[in-house]
């Protein structure tokens, strides 16, 4: 039987990914040495959906020669690495589009937080298990008006591996109380399915066009909880806690 239910917040609830990798694309323009482009950036952020934010970067300043011109912009920044200058360059750039309420409630995912208000309304436990900082989280949720819908919250800040490591599932069950088994994930991306499962937990994807990992998703979910019409998301989840009551 499930018994809690845990979101992801990025691609989730709220359309982040897109105003993720414009600011690592823009931050990356800045530091390329070459005539690189905002499109070229953002195409192989699509690649590294769900991946946490600085090995995000880490990738990025391999496949496209960042590490000088980053190396520049240390002491500007006081960082202590190439690594680093890029992370505050891409932090300073995002912080100015997540100060706008309005972009996060106009990206925000209606089934997902229609999905959210209703399971609080059947007292299930909820939890959030996140890779965006606890700044950025509070911020998202502030925004859209979510702040008191968790009864736990766990963020990159809490955790020192990354999906696909199930570390963070694994912290919000203990936090909830909740067997690994009697929680239901609700995720957008390939790497955060692969967390759910190997925590040992149910999970239902709702793949977003961004990503473009359905055809992944699919190959570790069976297809009834892979959610290609987002409109069906409650009805899927209904299915899921119905199949699972009879355990």
């Amino acid at each position: 039987m499930i018994k809690a239910i845990i979101f992801d917040l990025d691609g989730t609830l709220v359309q982040t990914e897109p105003l993720r990798a414009l600011s690592h694309a823009r931050a990356a323009v800045e530091l390329s040495p070459d005539s690189l482009t905002e499109a070229e950036v953002i195409e192989a952020c699509k690649e590294l959906v769900g991946v946490a934010r600085l090995e995000t970067l880490q990738a990025l300043m391999e496949q496209f020669g960042l590490e000088e011109g980053a190396r520049a912009r240390m002491a500007e920044f006081g960082a202590d690495s190439p690594l680093e200058a890029f992370l505050h360059l891409d932090e300073r750039i995002y912080e100015v589009m997540l100060s706008d309420p309005q972009i996060l409630r106009d990206t925000q995912f209606a089934h997902s937080v229609a999905l959210l208000h209703e399971v609080k309304r059947m007292n299930f436990k909820i939890g959030l298990a996140t890779m965006s900082t606890l700044a950025q989280t509070k911020q998202v949720l502030r925004a859209l008006n979510l702040e008191r819908m968790f009864d736990f919250i766990a963020t990159a800040d809490d955790v020192r591996r990354t999906k696909p490591d199930p570390e963070i599932f694994e912290l919000v069950a203990r936090a909830l109380a909740v067997p690994a088994d009697e929680c239901l994930v609700i995720e957008d991306s390939y790497s955060g399915v692969q967390a759910a499962l190997a925590a040992g937990m149910w999970c239902i994807a709702v793949p977003t066009p961004f990503s473009g990992q359905t055809d992944q998703i699919k190959q570790l979910l069976d297809e009834r909880w892979v959610v290609d019409d987002p409109d069906k998301l409650v009805q899927v989840v209904q299915q899921m806690l119905a199949e699972r009551s009879k355990d």
